[in-house]
C-alpha cells in the first residue's frame, strides 16, 4: 500500500465505507486530504514533487481502441489532477524562486499555462494586446506570473551551467534526458521570440495602481464547483490572496532589471534601463521591508546589480560620488593605470575592495600584456611594469591580512632593481598607519620586510630596505642585529663574480651621519631627559648650529619666542625652545601626560635664570591643567578641584608687568569660570582694573550677571542692555571714504569697527569654548534678537529669554547683519554639538531653515524638537515648545512641499482649528503625501465631514468609504465626555507625529 493510500485509510477509518480506487483523485479533492498532507511539518512527498506527479499523470498520452497513441484526454480525472497541481502551487504562494529551483522548465511551463487557462485568459490572445487595468485581478496576476517566469528563464539560460557528471549509461534514462533537453530548448526558443512582448507586459504592469490577487486553494476549489456557484465569489475583485501594489512593482522591477542587464552585454544603452529598475527596486524594498511575504528578492544580489550599474551606467547626479569600482572601470578603459595604482594604495589602508576584485583587475592587465598591448603607455611605463606595481599593491594587502605571497608576485620580482625596491617600500609605507595600526598589522609588515631582506642577494638592495624609516620603526634593535648576523652568515651565497662590495655595516659613520641620526632622534623623542642628552651631544660636536631650527613643526608663539631666543647660552636656548614647542604640540594632540613632563622640565630649567619665563611656564601649565580636566573628569560633570579654580582666579588678577601673555589663556580661563558657574566671582569679586584691561573678563562679567538674573523680568535689564551694546559694537562696521579727482566722495570699503572690545571672530572663538547651557542660551538669544531687528515677522527666529534684549538699534546701517546671520548659524551648529537634545536650540535651527526656505530641513528640526521633549511623542509635546507659531510654520513647510493632507492634520493642532486652511489644502489634488492613509490621524469631525463631501463630489467612492469608517469610530462621537475626546485627539497626534518623524528623520 502506498503512503498516500495509508494516510487516506487512516483519515477515513471511522467512515462506514471507503470510496472505490477508480475515483481516488476525486476523493482526494473532496475530502481535503491534500490540505491535510500539505499542513504536515515535513510532508512526504514534498509539495513540488506532488506537482510533478500530478502533471505527469495528467499529461500521459491515452491509447484508443485501435492501440494508437493519442494526446492526453480532456476528462474529469485529468482536470482534477491539473487542479491539484495548481492547488499545491497556491499552497507555495506561487513563489517562483521555490518553483524554479525544483521544477524543470517544461513542468513549470505546463503549470503556468494551466494557471492562465483557469484564470480565463483567452487562448491564442497575445498578452501584450490585453489591457491589464480592465482585467480581473486574478487574471492580471496570472499573466504577470507567466511573463515574469518567461524573462527569468531567459536570464537564467544565459548563465553557464555546471555539467552534472553522468552515471552509468542507461538507455531509457538517456532517452528521457534527451527528450527533456529538446523540449526545454524548444520552450526557450519560443520564450526568447516573445521576450519583447513579455517586457512590454511587465512595463505596463508598473503603471497599475491597484492591489492584485492570486488564486488560493479556496478559490481553486470554488472554480471546481458547478458554474452557477462560481460566478459570485471567484470573479470578485477581492477573491484570493492579496498582493500589494508595491510588492508587485518591486518584484517586476527586479525581474525587468535582470533582463535589461542581461541584454546590456549586446546593447550597452540598455544598462540605463537596468539601473533605473534596480534602484526603483531598492526604493520599494525599503518601503515594504525585507520581511514581505510575497516579495522575495536576494538583497545581496540586488546590491551587486546596483553596484555594477553604477560602473556600467553612472548617472550624472552621482558622478561626483563615484565608487572605487566605477573609478577603476573608467581608468581601465582610458588606460589611466597610474590612477588604478593610487586607488589600490588608498584601499590598502581602508581594506574595502574585495581581494577577488583586485585580483581580477590584475588578471585583466596580464591579459592585455599577453595580447601584445605593451604599446599602451602610462607615464612612459609599459604594461609589464604596471602589472608589477598592481601586483605589489595586492601583495602588501595580502601581507597585512595574513595571507601568503602570490606566485605572480614572486615571478615579477625574480629580477629586482632599484626602482622596484623603491616602489615596494613606498607601497609598504603608504599601506600602514603606524599610529593607528594594531600590533598584528605591524608584525605582519615587519616579517615581510625581514623576509624580503633575507631573500635578496644584493647587499645594496638589502641596505635600501634596512635603512628605510619603516624598517627602523617596525623592527626592534635586537631584531635588526639578528638580521645582520643572518645576512653575514649567508654571505657565501652572494655572487662573487664581480668586485666584492664592502658591507655597509662595516663602514665607520662620519660626523655628519652621527649628527643626522641624533637630530632624527631629537625630532622623535618626547622624554625631557633624553632631549637634554641629545642636545649636549650635538653641541659637543658643533657649536655653529642652532638646533631649535631642526624641525619646521616646532612652533612657539611669537610673544614667547622673542624672549626665548634672547637667551645667550645656545644649549639653554635650544633646550627651552624645544621643550616648550614639544609640550605645546603634545597639548594640541591631547597627549597631556607628556606635555606635563615637558612643561615641568622647562619650568625647572627657566626658574634658575628667568622670572619672566617662569611665569610664562606657570601660565602654560595652568592652561594645560584646564584642558586636562575638561577632557577628563569634566566630561562626566565632575567639578574642578578648588586649587585649580584658585589658580585661574590668580591668573586673571595677575598684575606683573612685562610678562608675555597669550590671548588664548585669558579666553580659556574666563570660559572655564563660566562653564563651572563661578558667576559670583565674575559679577562681584573680579577687580575693576581687569574689566578695563581684559576684554574677555569684561564679556564674562556681563554674561555672568545676565545669567544670574534669569529667569527674571520679561523686560530688558541694565545688565542685559550693557551686554547688548557690547555685542552690537563688536558686530558694527565702519566705512571709509575718499575724495576722487573729480571732487566727489566715493566709498572705498567697509570693515569691522575697531570700537568694539574685540573682533567678531575673537568673540565667536570665545563662545565656542563655552559649554554651560544657560550661558550658551543667553548669548544665542542675544544674536537671534539682533538678527530679528532687521527681519520681518514672517522670517523671525524664536529663542528663549529673547524678551530681555532691547527691541531696536539707533543706527541699523552700522551693524553687519550678514555677519550676524552667519554667526547665528555657527552658534546654533556649535550648541547642538554640545547638546543635540536641547529643544530650544533645535527650534532655532528649524527657524533658520524656515527663513531660508529650506522647508524639509526645517520640518526635520521642528519634529526633532518635539521628539526630544516628549519621549518620541509618547507623551504630549509641551505647549511652550509647539506654540501656535511653530505649528503654523510646520503648516507652511508642508504646504510648500505639496503635502496637503499633512497641512489639514496640523491645522487641528492649533488652539483654534484653522478650518479655512485645512479645507483649502484638502481641495488640492496634486498632493505628494500619502493622502487617504493619513485620514486615521484626523480627529476633528468637521474636517472629516468635509472630506466626505469632497470625495462624494469627486466620485472617489473608495476614499469616501475610508473617511466614513474614520468618522464612525466611537471615540470620536461628539457626545463622549471631554476626557475621551482629548484622549482620542492625543492618541492621533502621537501616531501622526511619529509617522512624520519617520518620514523626515
Amino acid at each position: 500500500m502506498s503512503a498516500e493510500a495509508a494516510d487516506r485509510e487512516a483519515a477515513t477509518s471511522s467512515r462506514p465505507c471507503t470510496p472505490p480506487q477508480t475515483c481516488w483523485f476525486e476523493f482526494l479533492l473532496e475530502e481535503s486530504l491534500l490540505e491535510k498532507h500539505l499542513r504536515k511539518p515535513c510532508p512526504d512527498p514534498a509539495p513540488v514533487q506532488l506537482i510533478v506527479q500530478f502533471l505527469e499523470q495528467a499529461s500521459k498520452p491515452s491509447i484508443n481502441e485501435q492501440n494508437q497513441v493519442q494526446p492526453p484526454a480532456d476528462n474529469k480525472r485529468n482536470r482534477i489532477l491539473k487542479l491539484l497541481a495548481l492547488k499545491v502551487a497556491a499552497h507555495l504562494k506561487w513563489d517562483l524562486d521555490t518553483l524554479e529551483k525544483s521544477l524543470s522548465v517544461p513542468v513549470l511551463n505546463m503549470l503556468l499555462n494551466e494557471l492562465l487557462c483557469i484564470s480565463k485568459v483567452p487562448p491564442g490572445t497575445k498578452h501584450v494586446d490585453m489591457d491589464l487595468s480592465t482585467l480581473p485581478p486574478t487574471t492580471t496576476m496570472a499573466i504577470l506570473l507567466y511573463n515574469r517566469w518567461a524573462i527569468r528563464t531567459i536570464v537564467q539560460s544565459s548563465f553557464p551551467i555546471r555539467q552534472v557528471k553522468p552515471g552509468p549509461p542507461q538507455l531509457s534514462v538517456m532517452n528521457q534526458i534527451q527528450q527533456e533537453k529538446e523540449l526545454t530548448e524548444n520552450i526557450l526558443k519560443v520564450l526568447k521570440e516573445q521576450a519583447a512582448d513579455s517586457i512590454l507586459v511587465l512595463e505596463a504592469a508598473l503603471k497599475l495602481n491597484k492591489d492584485l490577487y492570486v488564486h488560493t486553494m479556496r478559490t481553486l476549489d470554488l472554480l471546481a464547483m458547478e458554474p452557477g456557484m462560481v460566478n459570485g465569489e471567484t470573479e470578485s475583485l477581492t477573491a484570493g490572496l492579496i498582493i500589494k501594489t508595491e510588492e508587485m512593482q518591486c518584484q517586476v522591477c527586479y525581474d525587468l532589471g535582470a533582463v535589461y542587464f542581461q541584454q546590456g552585454s549586446t546593447n550597452s544603452a540598455v544598462y540605463e534601463n537596468a539601473r533605473e529598475k534596480f534602484f526603483r527596486t531598492k526604493e520599494l524594498l525599503s518601503q515594504i521591508g525585507s520581511l514581505s511575504l510575497h516579495c522575495s528578492i536576494d538583497e545581496k544580489r540586488l546590491a551587486g546589480y546596483c553596484q555594477a550599474c553604477d560602473v556600467l551606467a553612472p548617472s550624472d547626479n552621482t558622478s561626483q560620488q563615484s565608487t572605487p569600482y566605477s573609478q577603476i572601470h573608467i581608468c581601465m578603459r582610458s588606460g589611466n593605470y597610474q590612477e588604478v595604482i593610487n586607488i589600490f594604495l588608498e584601499d590598502n589602508l581602508t581594506l574595502s575592495l574585495p581581494v577577488q576584485f583586485r585580483q581580477s583587475v590584475l588578471r585583466e592587465l596580464y591579459q592585455k600584456a599577453q595580447q601584445g598591448c605593451c604599446f599602451v603607455f602610462c607615464r612612459n611605463e609599459a604594461l609589464d611594469e604596471i602589472c608589477f606595481k598592481v601586483s605589489a599593491c595586492n601583495t602588501v594587502r595580502d601581507i597585512l591580512e595574513g595571507r601568503t605571497i602570490s606566485v605572480q608576485f614572486n615571478q615579477l620580482f625574480l629580477r629586482p632593481n632599484k626602482e622596484k625596491i623603491d616602489f615596494l617600500l613606498e607601497v609598504c609605507s603608504k599601506s600602514i598607519n603606524l599610529e593607528q595600526a594594531s600590533d598584528t598589522l605591524k608584525g605582519n609588515m615587519a616579517a615581510f620586510l625581514k623576509n624580503l631582506c633575507l631573500g635578496l642577494d644584493d647587499l645594496q638592495f638589502v641596505f635600501m630596505i634596512s635603512s628605510h624609516e619603516l624598517f627602523i620603526t617596525l623592527l626592534k634593535d635586537d631584531e635588526q642585529k639578528l638580521l645582520i648576523e643572518q645576512m653575514r652568515k649567508r654571505s657565501p651565497r652572494v655572487n662573487l663574480c664581480t668586485k666584492p662590495v664592502t658591507s655597509f655595516y662595516d663602514i665607520p659613520a662620519s660626523a655628519s651621519v652621527n649628527i643626522g641620526q641624533l637630530e632624527h632622534q631629537l625630532i622623535l623623542s618626547v622624554d625631557p631627559w633624553r632631549i637634554r642628552q641629545i642636545l649636549i651631544e650635538l653641541h659637543g660636536m658643533t657649536s655653529e648650529r642652532q638646533f631649535w631650527t631642526v624641525s619646521s613643526k616646532w612652533e612657539v608663539p611669537g610673544v614667547y619666542s622673542s624672549v626665548i631666543l634672547g637667551i645667550k647660552d645656545g644649549l639653554t636656548r635650544d633646550l627651552v625652545y624645544i621643550l616648550m614647542a614639544k609640550g605645546l604640540h603634545c597639548s594640541i594632540v591631547k597627549d597631556f601626560a607628556h606635555a606635563k613632563q615637558l612643561f615641568a622640565a622647562c619650568l625647572e630649567l627657566v626658574t634658575e635664570f628667568s622670572p619672566k619665563l617662569r611665569q610664562v611656564m606657570l601660565n602654560e601649565m595652568l592652561l594645560l591643567d584646564i584642558h586636562t580636566h575638561e577632557a577628563g573628569p569634566g566630561q562626566s560633570g565632575e567639578r574642578p578641584p578648588s586649587d585649580l579654580i584658585s589658580r585661574v582666579r590668580g591668573y586673571l588678577e595677575m598684575r606683573l608687568p612685562d610678562i608675555p601673555l597669550r590671548q588664548v589663556v585669558a579666553e580659556e580661563c574666563v570660559a572655564f569660570m563660566l562653564n563651572w558657574r563661578e558667576n559670583e566671582y565674575l559679577t562681584l569679586q573680579v577687580p575693576s582694573f581687569l574689566l578695563q584691561s581684559n576684554p574677555y573678563v569684561k564679556l564674562g562679567q556681563l554674561l555672568a550677571a545676565t545669567c544670574k538674573e534669569l529667569p527674571g523680568p520679561k523686560e530688558s535689564t541694565r545688565t542685559a542692555k550693557d551686554l547688548w551694546e557690547v555685542v552690537v559694537q563688536i558686530c558694527s562696521i565702519s566705512s571709509q571714504h575718499k575724495r576722487g579727482n573729480d571732487g566727489r566722495i566715493s566709498l572705498i570699503k567697509q570693515r569691522e569697527s575697531t570700537l568694539g572690545i574685540m573682533y567678531r571672530s575673537e568673540l565667536l572663538s570665545f563662545i565656542k569654548k563655552l559649554r554651560e547651557p544657560l550661558v550658551l542660551t543667553t548669548i544665542l538669544s542675544l544674536f537671534v534678537k539682533l538678527h530679528n531687528v532687521r527681519e520681518n515677522f514672517v522670517n523671525e527666529i524664536t529663542a528663549e529669554h529673547i524678551s530681555i534684549w532691547p527691541s531696536s538699534i539707533p543706527n541699523l546701517q552700522s551693524v553687519d547683519f550678514e555677519a550676524v546671520a552667519v554667526t547665528v548659524k555657527e552658534l546654533v551648529r556649535y550648541a547642538l554639538t554640545i547638546n543635540s537634545s536641547n529643544h530650544s536650540w533645535l527650534i532655532i535651527q528649524a527657524d533658520i531653515y524656515f527663513a531660508t526656505n529650506q522647508y524639509s530641513a526645517a520640518l526635520h528640526y521642528y519634529l526633532q524638537a518635539g521628539a526630544v521633549c516628549s519621549d518620541f511623542f509618547n507623551k504630549a509635546v509641551p505647549p511652550d515648545v509647539y506654540t501656535d507659531q511653530v505649528i503654523k510654520r510646520m503648516i507652511k513647510c508642508c504646504s510648500s512641499l505639496n503635502c496637503h493632507t499633512q497641512v489639514a492634520i496640523l491645522c487641528q493642532f492649533l488652539r483654534e482649528v484653522d478650518y479655512k486652511t485645512a479645507f483649502k489644502s484638502l481641495q488640492e489634488q496634486n498632493s505628494y503625501d500619502a493622502m487617504d492613509s493619513y485620514y486615521d490621524y484626523i480627529w476633528d469631525v468637521t474636517i472629516l465631514e468635509y472630506l466626505t463631501y469632497l470625495h462624494h463630489k469627486r466620485g472617489e467612492t473608495d476614499k469616501r468609504q475610508i473617511v466614513i469608517k474614520a468618522i464612525g469610530q466611537t471615540e470620536l462621537n461628539m457626545s463622549n465626555p471631554e476626557e475621551v475626546l482629548q484622549l482620542a485627539a492625543q492618541r492621533r497626534k502621537k501616531k501622526f507625529l511619529q509617522a512624520m518623524a519617520k518620514l523626515y528623520f
